[in-house]
């Protein structure tokens, strides 16, 4: 989701939106294919997550400990001075990293003689995919969607407020 606009606040919360929506989409894969034996690669189907991590920034490096100075750009003399804004515009911000992870662990091992992708013992790898458990990341991902809806609605209802003055 892109919103271009010069207001940060529009920006970031589409971008949470959109990392939410990515994240539901993976989980409804998951239990859309939980019960699958085989991929076109021959192996039992492997849950896939999505990780999003910040980046290590100067002013996270400072709270860690490290001494360095933080210095702001001013952007305008007529602004309070020694300040920087980064607008966000909807684009992924650079200090975000997001990463599909497929899940390594092994499925399940069931005896089931009868069904053709058994081995020579009977026995049947499955997914490694827990519905429970995409259920519950469903949900939390679900409150993360809409606390950024409500972050969106709040910066509009503020824009609306200024606008009235």
């Amino acid at each position: 989701m892109k919103i271009n606009t010069k207001l940060p606040g529009f920006g970031i919360s589409a971008y949470g939106l959109s990392i939410q929506r990515k994240r539901m989409n993976l989980i409804a894969e998951n239990i859309a294919k939980a019960n699958t034996v085989r991929d076109v690669n021959g192996q039992p189907y492997q849950r896939k997550t999505l990780l999003v991590k910040q980046k290590k920034n100067q002013f996270a490096n400072s709270l860690n400990g490290n001494q360095n100075t933080i210095k702001l750009k001013m952007t305008n003399e007529n602004h309070i001075p020694n300040a920087v804004v980064k607008q966000t515009n909807g684009k992924k911000p650079e200090n975000l990293n997001i990463k599909e992870i497929i899940d390594k662990s092994e499925g399940e091992i069931v005896y089931m003689p009868d069904h053709p992708n058994a081995d020579e013992n009977g026995y049947v790898q499955m997914s490694n995919v827990n519905t429970i458990t995409e259920m519950v990341d469903m949900i939390a991902a679900t409150r993360s969607y809409e606390a950024n809806l409500t972050a969106l609605n709040s910066s509009k209802q503020m824009i609306k407020d200024t606008l009235e003055i």
